[in-house]
């Protein structure tokens, strides 16, 4: 299941651009127009991440953070850019500080970084006759032991956990190689055809043309 994440932003147009940008990712997610409405949401909601501007109307992302009744993650993501601002934001245990304006790609690493760090890991992941061990980084085929290289690891547990939707080449690169990577695409399409090669996955890890791959869902 995709992670569920708040987005908690006054503007309208901000919020649905945010909105867009996590349904690229795979995410669910639910906007909030202010600070009081936020608090309601968090209450009622059962959410694996908060995005929270500062600047509210209500009470202020700040007061937001303070008063909510769990402890999920939370991004602030905001205008406010001075260094009191951010200081004061990560003092008080926010996983991230993001100013506006900010890339898509960029927004997206640093979300599944901090799902990474608060989320805990499956034991197993598998797909058709593949299994997937992270903790032991073990990868079966047929029962059968192969070995990928850490990237192509990272690669394989990401597309499994994003079975059946597209994702481009620059998408798997802030994925797996970090935001700030700066290889060629070539790469992303290096590490592909080792996995279809060593995995057998010709026929499920298929290419969309000037987009990227997607591994399709075994029924």
């Amino acid at each position: 299941m995709s992670a569920r994440i708040l987005i908690v932003e006054d503007d309208e147009t901000i919020a649905h651009m945010i909105e867009t940008t996590l349904g690229i990712g795979g995410y669910q997610s639910a906007i909030c127009l202010d600070g009081l409405a936020a608090l309601e949401a968090m209450g009622n909601g059962d959410f694996d991440l908060i995005l929270l501007d500062v600047m509210l109307p209500g009470i202020d992302g700040f007061a937001v953070f303070e008063n909510r009744h769990n402890n999920t993650p939370v991004i602030f993501l905001t205008a406010m850019g001075d260094v009191p601002s951010k200081v004061k934001g990560l003092r008080m245990g926010a996983e991230d500080y993001i100013t506006k304006p900010f890339e898509a790609m960029e927004l997206l690493a640093r979300i599944e970084v901090v799902l990474r760090r608060t989320q805990p890991e499956h034991k197993e992941y598998s797909y058709g006759d593949i299994t997937v061990e992270p903790d032991r980084h073990i990868v079966q085929l047929h029962g059968q032991k192969v070995d990928l290289t850490p990237k192509e690891f990272d690669l394989l547990i990401f597309f499994i956990k994003n079975t059946d939707i597209a994702l481009t080449r620059e998408r798997l690169l802030s994925a797996v190689w970090g935001y700030d990577f700066s290889g060629e695409t070539r790469t992303v399409d290096t590490h592909i055809q080792q996995l279809r090669k060593k995995l057998k996955l010709q026929e499920d890890l298929v290419t969309i043309p000037r987009l990227g791959y997607r591994l399709e869902r075994r029924s």
